[in-house]
């Protein structure tokens, strides 16, 4: 089933995995990055190398309108149509109500928000065409904040409000859904191992999940989600069952 898919931060972590998992399915996928050039050079050679001319990468800063509108003519002239465009690029940083600064709610609000908007609206002449889908990487603190991000919680809060609103503004034709993942992956800030343990303590499963956990989501939303949109799939272990 080969699908054209627009994936921002897709050079690491979850959106690495997405992108692989969508390529050995048979999807061309083309790679949005910010700062991990290298990461990304890396992901787009291993993909061509499987299979030529299925991965292209390109840089932007999501909050430059010019870079912004770029990255969607790049993508969309690739192989001549998207299908797909699974907004996973996020900042994620602590600030405390005290020191919060007002470049600081920019950034947040910009990268988690303002984009997947902005990237939706450009986009979606072309998805309307090929009867394409929207994907929304939240966050389950989008429903009960995460105590010291607040400004980060209120972005994926309103990352989920979005998904609900564009499925009805977009709808039929495009379909919006998002997934909301719990303990997947440890900040890069590490923690420490009784931190990690005291989240874990707090999910039904008992562990922590995978970046392709996320991933195969994705590739159900895609692929099998026909009848489904404006919802959210929650992946998280059961930890949402004890906030």
């Amino acid at each position: 089933m080969q699908k054209n898919v627009l994936i921002t931060g897709a050079a690491k972590r979850i959106g690495a995995a997405c992108a692989r998992l969508l390529h050995s399915q048979g999807c061309n996928v083309f790679l949005h990055y910010r700062s991990s050039k290298e990461a990304a050079l890396q992901l787009c050679y291993e993909l061509n190398q499987l299979r030529p001319d299925s991965a292209y990468m390109m840089q932007a800063d999501l909050l430059n309108k010019e870079e912004l509108e770029a990255l969607v003519s790049e993508a969309c002239m690739a192989w001549g149509k998207i299908d797909v465009l699974v907004n996973n690029a996020s900042s994620f940083y602590p600030t405390t109500m005290a020191d919060v600064t007002e470049q600081q709610w920019d950034e947040l609000m910009g990268c988690n928000l303002k984009a997947p908007f902005f990237l939706a609206k450009l986009m979606a002449e072309t998805l309307a065409d090929n009867k394409g889908c929207i994907v929304n990487i939240v966050d389950i603190h989008a429903e009960r904040g995460l105590k010291n991000y607040p400004v980060y919680s209120i972005a994926k809060a309103g990352l989920v409000a979005m998904t609900k609103v564009l499925a009805k503004e977009l709808g039929p034709a495009i379909r919006v859904n998002g997934i909301a993942p719990g303990a997947i992956l440890w900040p890069d800030n590490a923690l420490s191992e009784q931190e990690k343990q005291d989240i874990l303590q707090r999910v039904a499963l008992l562990r922590n999940g995978e970046p392709d956990d996320i991933a195969r989501a994705l590739w159900f939303l895609i692929k099998d989600a026909d009848y489904m949109t404006g919802q959210i799939l929650t992946i998280d272990g059961g930890r949402t069952l004890f906030c």
